[in-house]
This record gives C-alpha cells, sequence and structure tokens, in this order.
C-alpha cells in the first residue's frame, strides 16, 4: 500500500532544473535513503513533498490518515521558546483538541437539547482521544525524552541560547515524542555527537513506520535503510537494497553503459564510413541506404554522467613558530552561565593535527574560540606563538547571503577577475548554473563548498575546522580529508565522524575529560 505517491513531477530555480518526469512511491513501512551529490535536489524534494514548496508540474498525493514528521536541515527553533516549550510542541494537535473540548463546553450553554446531546458526544469522543494518548502524562514524557537526550540541564534555557548540536537534539527528541505514522531526516546527524547518533541508529533500525532519510553519513545510512532512490541527472532511480549494495550496482551499471554506449559509438562510425564510401556507386548504393536505414534508427545510450568533484588544496603562508598555542590552568566558559571546562593544560605545536571530541555543548567551540582569543578565558591563559596565519571554519554562520555566488566570492576576493573566480568555485565542485545562483538558495552543501573556497585561497598556517562536514557530499569529504592529511601546517578539527577525521589527525582529545557539563 503506497502512502506517498509523486507523479510526473518537474520543477526548477529560474533557468536551473533540479527534476524532470519524475516519479516515486513510499510504501507501507519502507525505511528510504536519498542519496546524491550535493545540489541535486534532496532537500528540495522534501520541501515540495511536505506542501512548502510547490512544484512546477506533476502531483503529490498522501494516502489518507497520516501524521508526518518533518526535520529539516534548515529547521530554525525560534528566540523566546524553552526546550521544554519546544519538545511540548510534540503535542500540539492534542493540545488542539484540548482547546476544542473547552470552546464546545463554552458554547453549550446556548444550544438546544439535540444539539447539546450531539456536543456532549463529541467532547466524550475528543476526551477519549486525549487519555488514549496520554495527555496528562505529557510533562513526564518531555522529562523522559530530556534524559534520554542529555537536555536535562537545558530545559528551561531558551533555545536561542543553545548550540547547534543541542537544537538539534530538541528537534529529534519533537519528532520522538510526536511517533509519527512517516518520518522524513533531512541529515539529521549534523551536529549530534557519536553517542547520540548511535542512538538515532539504534531508534530508526527499530522504527516500525515507514521514514525517508538524507544523509551524507555513509556508515549510519548503510545500517538503517532498505530502499535507495538515487536523485541525479534530474530524475529518481529506486533501488531495493541498502547503500553498500546500491553502490556495488550502481557502478557496474556504470561502467555496463559505458561499454554500451562505446560499442554503439564504434558501431556508428563503422556505418558512416560504409555509407561514404559505397553511396556514390551504382553497384553499392542499395547497400548504403539500407546502412542509412540502420543508422537513424539506432539510439546510442547515454552514459551516466558524473558530477563535478570537488579539489581542496589550502594554501601554505610561512611557516609558524614551533610553538602555536599553550593554554596553561584555562578555564573556559562565559560569565553569565559560568565555566564549561575544570583546569586545562594543552600545548600545541607547529605541524600537530589534532581533533577534539566529545558530547554536544561542553564547550569544544569555546574551547577553539578561547585559542584563538576570540572569547576570553574565565581564568588561566593563553601563549600564542609568532607568525599566525588562521583560516577559520566556524560550525555556525549568519544567514546566507542574497547575492549570486559570484559576487559573494568577488568581495572576498575583489582584485580577482571572472576567470578566477569562475575556477576557484568550480574547483570545489560548484557546477556553471550554482555559480550563477543566489547563496541563499543552494543547499547545505553547497553553501559549505563555497566557504571552503574562500578558506582554499586565503593562505595560512594554522587551519581551524568547527564540523567541517555538516552537509558535505560523500566525494567531498574524501577530497577535504585527502587535503587536510596533506596540508603542510597545523590543524584543529572538531569532528563527530571517526571515520573522517581517525585517517587525518594524529592526535584526538576528549574533550569529556575536563568539562564540567553533565554528559
Amino acid at each position: 500500500m503506497s502512502i506517498l505517491e509523486v507523479k510526473n513531477l518537474s520543477h526548477g530555480f529560474g533557468d536551473r532544473t533540479i527534476f524532470e518526469d519524475v516519479n516515486f512511491r513510499l510504501l507501507k513501512g519502507e525505511h528510504i535513503g536519498f542519496v546524491g551529490a550535493n545540489g541535486e535536489g534532496k532537500s528540495t524534494f522534501m520541501s515540495i513533498i511536505t506542501g512548502t514548496l510547490t512544484p512546477d508540474e506533476g502531483k503529490v498525493i498522501w494516502s489518507k490518515q497520516h501524521r508526518v514528521g518533518y526535520m529539516d536541515q534548515h529547521a530554525v527553533l525560534g528566540q523566546g521558546k524553552t526546550t521544554r516549550e519546544a519538545l511540548s510542541d510534540a503535542f500540539k494537535y492534542l493540545f488542539d483538541v484540548e482547546a476544542q473540548i473547552s470552546d464546545l463546553y463554552l458554547k453549550m450553554g446556548d444550544m438546544d437539547p439535540d444539539t447539546m446531546n450531539a456536543a456532549l458526544e463529541e467532547v466524550g469522543e475528543l476526551q477519549e482521544e486525549l487519555d488514549t494518548s496520554d495527555f496528562y502524562l505529557i510533562d513526564s514524557k518531555v522529562e523522559e525524552a530530556a534524559r534520554g537526550l542529555g537536555l536535562t540541564d537545558l530545559l528551561d534555557k531558551d533555545v536561542s541560547e543553545l548550540s547547534g548540536g543541542q537544537r538539534t537534539k530538541i528537534l529529534l527528541g519533537k519528532l520522538l515524542l510526536e511517533k509519527p505514522d512517516i518520518l522524513l531526516l533531512d541529515e539529521p546527524t549534523n551536529y549530534l555527537d557519536e553517542e547520540h547518533i548511535f542512538w538515532l541508529k539504534n531508534y530508526l533500525q527499530n522504527y516500525k513506520n515507514a521514514f525517508i532519510l538524507i544523509s551524507h553519513d555513509v556508515p549510519f545510512m548503510d545500517s538503517v535503510v532498505t530502499v535507495i532512490y538515487h536523485v541525479h541527472g534530474l530524475g529518481l532511480t529506486r533501488y531495493s537494497m541498502g547503500y553498500a549494495e546500491f553502490e556495488r550496482v550502481f557502478e557496474e551499471k556504470k561502467v555496463q553503459l559505458e561499454a554500451l554506449h562505446n560499442a554503439q559509438v564504434a558501431e556508428a562510425e563503422k556505418l558512416k564510413d560504409f555509407i561514404a564510401r559505397k553511396k556514390a556507386n551504382l553497384a553499392t548504393s542499395g547497400q548504403a541506404k539500407a546502412r542509412e536505414k540502420k543508422l537513424a534508427k539506432m539510439e546510442i545510450v547515454d552514459t551516466i554522467s558524473e558530477k563535478p568533484k570537488p579539489h581542496f588544496e589550502f594554501k601554505s603562508s610561512r611557516k609558524s613558530s614551533r610553538l602555536v598555542f599553550e593554554a596553561k590552568e584555562l578555564i573556559i566558559g562565559y560569565p553569565a552561565t559560568g565555566p564549561l571546562s575544570s583546569v586545562i593544560n594543552l600545548k600545541v605545536e607547529s605541524g600537530d593535527k589534532i581533533a577534539f571530541v566529545g558530547s554536544n555543548g561542553i564547550g569544544k567551540s569555546t574551547l577553539l574560540k578561547s585559542l584563538m582569543g576570540l572569547i576570553p578565558s574565565l581564568n588561566g591563559e593563553v601563549k600564542k606563538g609568532e607568525f599566525q596565519h588562521i583560516a577559520y571554519f566556524e560550525q555556525e554562520v549568519k544567514e546566507p547571503s542574497t547575492k549570486n555566488v559570484l559576487d559573494d566570492l568577488w568581495d572576498e576576493y575583489p582584485s580577482w577577475n571572472q576567470a578566477e573566480l569562475r575556477g576557484a568555485l568550480a574547483r570545489v565542485g560548484l557546477t556553471s548554473k550554482q555559480i550563477e545562483s543566489r547563496v541563499h538558495v543552494l543547499s547545505g552543501g553547497e553553501q559549505s563548498k563555497l566557504r571552503f573556497a574562500k578558506l582554499m585561497n586565503t593562505e595560512s598556517n594554522i587551519l581551524i575546522l568547527d564540523e567541517p562536514t555538516n552537509h558535505l557530499d560523500v566525494d567531498a569529504k574524501y577530497e577535504l580529508q585527502r587535503a587536510i592529511k596533506e596540508y603542510a601546517g597545523t590543524v584543529l578539527m572538531i569532528s563527530h565522524e571517526p571515520e573522517f577525521y581517525e585517517d587525518c589527525t594524529d592526535l584526538v582529545i576528549n574533550c569529556e575529560e575536563w568539562t564540567t557539563k553533565v554528559i
């Protein structure tokens, strides 16, 4: 039974086509993974099926009586709402039922007996829905979910004060409390620490209802999905298998199509050569005409075109002094909220490549900012070496620009000509269409590639990367990993992906050893 059907969908932005005559179906209980390169349209598809975006053509048909839970990679939690209130929003439909009951009671004074009886019957049905849904246990359910996600200490904090990872946990907790019929998850592991990625993996493996998942975390994706939809070349292709098997089948398909394409091209060239040689000769003109008919009917299959692969290379400046950072008796935090750490003693020397790991909200980003001098420490000192040229990839940035990509980079490098700008953007894997698009309409991965284009072309001897792989597709992650390994300078990195940081750093520091936060 289909829960969702998409028929003959076409959509684009301006002159950039994203989908063309796409069909899709979601069956009851299916666990679907959406895969494809950055910018292929995965998040756009999610926006279309949730109704937040209207397609240019085609139909989106949902089955009746379904509740959808959607976690968007760009989801925002509004200021002025506490964590407790944000989690309680999961039960909005029950609060609406309670309001409906109150409204009926208010109107009963003006009802005739028959209308009153009908209203009382409706109230009884609505009350039964509240009782069976444990409406009067909402507070304890919220607190239980908060404990499971490590949010207990944050229940009364304004969500605007929380880190990206903590806000992501709230969105996940809200979905868990909603228990929807269909889950739509757009990059849910971004900003999550390893412990809660493991929790989410177990949750999805045991989830009895259907879900659609977008993720560039390959091990995570492969552990939870049973059907793959590949978003590629304006279309969708369904594979009834897990991710690892899909990769093998897709590579075989590429090789087979290329071999067939080459054989057909070679055959066409032979036919053209025969026609050219025999057409003018009266004795062989009939054979030439037969070959012309065969050539006219021949349909040469297309190969599977590859998206441009990024090439990352960080420009090096002169070498820094041997000492880069030395923290002595350092305590990090903020005056308004107090310390995030016990005493930290840390020495970073030129050429070190260090990964800082641990749960969200314990102060990893604060430590990096304290070392750079962007925020003052609460106690202790940070000694900085000489000749420092820092390239800093921040985890969270301000609202994306409304300028087009080319102009946005031009602001960073005003002396460059257009060819240099386009070359820099092409090297990080952005296409001509993406380069001409507005920054704010790009996917999260495309925006990250633009940020890397700026970072790569700034000479540095210290790279500071705060969650650099969030939103990046698989090819970009591998390329970034390679570039970090080859970088001659110092690297300080925060990451929750062991598959990424273990291969490109020399030292892993678990920040949970000095945090004062309850994990």
